[in-house]
């Protein structure tokens, strides 16, 4: 399946990432994610290019830029997201304000690049590229998917056309964890043959959002 939709993937997701905290050039050179040419093998290169962030250097930038893949039914998804650290910070609540829209890491918005029909938080999204934004709260956290991934990932350019590409919001609930995390991490914890949890940890949150195979 992945086979099918990577030029799909290619076509659609390559201008999804930009630099961090400043307007990406005009022409920028093309960089691979740590990692990523470690874990493309044939099943997987249809994603490869989906980790490549343009607009600063890698080793340049404050935050590094990771990707996670998320594996469900035999086929692989892969999100890539920036990661900044607390350094000292108060975080939910301060750095990142509660009901507040959040691009859910550094730089570029968080990106998932999904080679089959799911949902995710309940939202069905068909195969493609999609943003996933939140608005963090006390309890809870309100989780929005958009088929826009070539927006800058600055709160201030969630526009009205960028908001009009929402597949829609769904919420899910936070947890408190006991030791903090100090940088910023997504993992993907497995919950069924069809179906996995993306799970987001820093300071002391923890957040599940759950992504089902359709």
């Amino acid at each position: 399946m992945l086979r099918k939709v990577g030029v799909l993937l290619v076509l659609g997701v390559v201008a999804a990432c930009g630099g961090e905290e400043a307007a990406p050039p005009a022409e920028s050179p093309t960089m691979e994610a740590e990692g990523s040419a470690a874990e493309a093998t044939p099943d997987t290169a249809a994603l490869a290019i989906a980790c490549q962030p343009q607009g600063m250097p890698l080793e340049d930038r404050v935050s590094p830029y990771d990707s996670v893949f998320v594996s469900i039914g035999g086929d692989q998804a892969k999100l890539c997201y920036g990661r900044p650290s607390m350094r000292g910070r108060e975080i939910f609540g301060g750095l990142v304000p509660y009901d507040t829209l959040w691009r859910t890491g550094a730089n570029e918005p968080t990106t998932i690049h999904i080679p089959f029909a799911a949902e995710i938080a309940g939202l069905r999204v068909e195969p493609g590229a999609y943003s996933i934004y939140t608005v963090p709260g006390e309890d809870e956290w309100e989780v929005i998917v958009n088929r826009s991934v070539s927006q800058w990932g600055i709160e201030t350019q969630y526009t009205p056309e960028v908001r009009a590409q929402e597949v829609g919001r769904a919420t899910v609930p936070s947890e408190q964890i006991d030791a903090p995390v100090e940088t910023f991490t997504i993992t993907s914890e497995s919950t069924g043959p069809g179906s996995a949890d993306l799970v987001l940890e820093w300071e002391t949150t923890r957040v599940r959002i759950p992504i089902e195979r359709v």
